[in-house]
C-alpha cells in the first residue's frame, strides 16, 4: 500500500502555528485501519499485508515562514536570505538553526511518523480459514517506510554538499526517513528507488510548484530562491515583527500574537481582512491603524526595492515583478478600510479562488505514453480528482486521473455569511491518498480522504 501526503507546513511557531499533533494521533489511527482494508483480497480472503510505503510530497518542514531569517539586515555581517549564496557558511548554519527549531517545535507530531517507521503498525494475522485471527493471536507486524520529497518551501533540503548533507541526516532520524542524506529528490527520476516504488502503483507524482513562476524559477531550477519566498519573508514574516517593534506598547497584547497568524489566512486574498479584523476587535485607533498602513507601506517598498527583486523585473516585458507593484501601488494610497471593500467585491464578483493544475497533468510523459494512471500533485492545498482520460488495456480499460493530495494545516478561514463583518472561523484539514497494488483492498486501485476538524 502506497500513501501520498503533502503541504504539512511545519514551521518553527515564529510565523503561526503548525497543525497539532493530534492530527498525526489520529493520521495513525486510520493507517491501521487503512493497513487492515488493503489486507482484504480479491475473493474475499484476508492476508495481511507486509508494508506501507508513506511518500511524503515536498512542504513539509517550513523554513520559509521563520522570523530567524531577520535576524540581520543587509548591512551587516552574517547577513543571509534564501536568496543569498547558499555556499557561504552562514547559509547552511542559518537552514541548520531553523530546521532544529522546527523539528523541536514538532517533536510529538514528527514522533507519531517515527514510531511508525520504527515499530511499524500490528494488525490482526491470517487464520487457516482465510479471515482475520483472534485477538489472542499473536499480531503481524506491517513494516513502514517514509519518503521525503521536496517542495517550493522545503527546497533548501534539495542543495549539494556536506553541510546540508548534515542538516538532511537530522531530518532523517527526527522522522525515521528511508532517505539517504543526500539530496532530497525533488522529481522522481531523481531517485531510482523512489521511481521503482511509484511504478508499482502506476503513479506519477511530484510536488507541482514547477508550475507556479511565482515559486518556481525555470531558467535556475530548484536550487534558487524565488519571488514568492522574498514576498514570504520580507512582508509576510517581517510585518508582525515591524508591528510589534515600532508599536508593541502601544497595541493591544492579542493583536501582535494574532497578525502572527498571516501566513494562515485562507484565502490569502483575505490578508488585509484578517489584519482589519484583528484591528478593530481589539478597538485600535484611527490613529494607529493608520500607522500600521503606512508601515505595510514601507516595507512593501523595501520589497520592491531588493536587489534580488529588481534582477527579476525584465525590462519591457510585463512579469510578477510589474504585477507586485500594481498590487502595492494600488495599496499604497488607500485605507485598510477601502482595501476591504474591494477584496470583498472581488470575492462577491469572481467567487472562489480555488485553482487546478489538472491540465498540466495532461502534458506529463507519463500521462501521454499510458505508464501512469495516476498524475498527482501537491503544492495548491486543494484537494480534488479530475478524471484525464480512458483507454484501452488488458483486461480491462484503464482510467487515468488527476489527484491533488490537498494539505495538513491550520486555517482562519473568512465566513461567506457577510464577509465584510470580517468573521474568520480556526479548523484544521487534513487529506492523505492511498493505492493499492495486485488484489490489497479487493482490487481497488485507489482511494482519497480529506477531512477538516477543530480541537
Amino acid at each position: 500500500m502506497l500513501i501520498i501526503i503533502s503541504d504539512i507546513h511545519l514551521g518553527d511557531g515564529t510565523c503561526g502555528k503548525s497543525i497539532s499533533a493530534s492530527a498525526f494521533r489520529l493520521f495513525s489511527d486510520r493507517l491501521r485501519e487503512l493497513a487492515i482494508s488493503a489486507s482484504w483480497r480479491s475473493g474475499g480472503t484476508y492476508q495481511p499485508i507486509t508494508e506501507i510505503d508513506i511518500l511524503m510530497l515536498g512542504d513539509i518542514l517550513d523554513p520559509l515562514h521563520s522570523t530567524l531569517w531577520l535576524e540581520k539586515n543587509s548591512d551587516e555581517s552574517g547577513y543571509v536570505r534564501p536568496w543569498t549564496d547558499y555556499q557561504a557558511p552562514e547559509y547552511a548554519a542559518k537552514l541548520q538553526e531553523i530546521t532544529r527549531a522546527i523539528l523541536k517545535n514538532n517533536a510529538g507530531s514528527t514522533g507519531f511518523l517515527k514510531n511508525l517507521a520504527r515499530k511499524g503498525l500490528k494488525i490482526s494475522p491470517r487464520a487457516r480459514n482465510g479471515q482475520p485471527g483472534l485477538k489472542f493471536c499473536t499480531p503481524k507486524m506491517v513494516k513502514v517506510r517514509l519518503h521525503y520529497m521536496i517542495g517550493n518551501h522545503d527546497w533548501y533540503y534539495h542543495l549539494p554538499g556536506p553541510a546540508f548533507d548534515s542538516i538532511r541526516q537530522e531530518i532523517i532520524d527526527a522522522f525515521g526517513l528511508d532517505n539517504s542524506s543526500n539530496p532530497f529528490p525533488h522529481e522522481q527520476s531523481e531517485s531510482g528507488k523512489l521511481q521503482m516504488l511509484l511504478y508499482q502503483y502506476q503513479v506519477y507524482a511530484q510536488h507541482g510548484d514547477i508550475y507556479d513562476p511565482f515559486n518556481f524559477d525555470k531558467v535556475k531550477g530548484r536550487n534558487a530562491a524565488t519571488l514568492g519566498d522574498a514576498f514570504a519573508i520580507e512582508i509576510i514574516n517581517r510585518f508582525p515583527i515591524e508591528m510589534e517593534r515600532r508599536f508593541g506598547k502601544e497595541l493591544p497584547p492579542e493583536t501582535s500574537k494574532n497578525l502572527s497568524e498571516l501566513v494562515n489566512i485562507r484565502p490569502a486574498l483575505a490578508t488585509s481582512l484578517w489584519i482589519s479584523s484583528q484591528l478593530r476587535q481589539n478597538n485600535v485607533s484611527q490613529a494607529m491603524q493608520l500607522k500600521l498602513k503606512n508601515l505595510w507601506d514601507e516595507i512593501s517598498e523595501e520589497f520592491l526595492a531588493l536587489p534580488f527583486v529588481r534582477a527579476a523585473d525584465r525590462k519591457f516585458k510585463l512579469d510578477l515583478v510589474d504585477g507586485l507593484k500594481v498590487i502595492i501601488k494600488i495599496t499604497d494610497s488607500i485605507s485598510f478600510k477601502t482595501l476591504d471593500d474591494i477584496v470583498v467585491w472581488i470575492r462577491k464578483r469572481f467567487g472562489s479562488e480555488d485553482i487546478t493544475l489538472s491540465h498540466h497533468a495532461m502534458k506529463e510523459e507519463a500521462f501521454l505514453d499510458h505508464k501512469a494512471q495516476f498524475i498527482v500533485y501537491g503544492h495548491t492545498h486543494h484537494h480534488e480528482i479530475v478524471p484525464l482520460d480512458s483507454f484501452q488495456s488488458v483486461p480491462r480499460p484503464t482510467n487515468q486521473m488527476y489527484i491533488n493530495s490537498g494539505t495538513w494545516h491550520p486555517y482562519y478561514d473568512l465566513a461567506v455569511h457577510k464577509p465584510e463583518e470580517q468573521k474568520f472561523i480556526p479548523y484544521q484539514v487534513l487529506t492523505y491518498l492511498a493505492f493499492f497494488k495486485d488484489d490489497e483492498r479487493g482490487g481497488r486501485h485507489f482511494e482519497t480522504w480529506s477531512g477538516a476538524f477543530s480541537d
